[in-house]
């Protein structure tokens, strides 16, 4: 195990808007402006987490013309956000001085 590689990764997806746009790649590839309009954030800024999410080896791009197309980098991607949320609903339902509730998308039957 390379404990600085699982670090990265984990700070890549350790952002809400990033966590976001990641899930909504699991379920299919999409463009930028649509990443855009499903988070709310600006164009430029959902560029900036791409980038961020691709550096760590989370998401695959291609391009079509002018357009550049993302995806999640495959089903382990899924996989780590799932188990990602079912560990924040843990520790949300835990007793303790520190509860949150959910971080990111519930799972349901997507």
């Amino acid at each position: 195990m390379d404990a600085q590689q699982v670090v990265v990764v984990l700070k890549a997806v350790a952002d809400p808007t990033r966590f976001t746009v990641l899930w909504e790649l699991t379920r299919g590839e999409r463009a930028v402006g649509q990443l855009a309009e499903l988070t709310g954030a600006q164009v430029a800024a959902v560029s900036q987490h791409l980038a961020r999410l691709r550096t760590a080896g989370l998401v695959t791009s291609r391009r079509s013309g002018t357009h550049v197309y993302y995806r999640a980098a495959g089903e382990h991607v899924r996989a780590l956000l799932d188990q990602a949320v079912l560990v924040a609903e843990e520790v949300a339902d835990a007793p303790g001085p520190v509860q949150r509730r959910s971080v990111g998308p519930r799972t349901g039957g997507a």
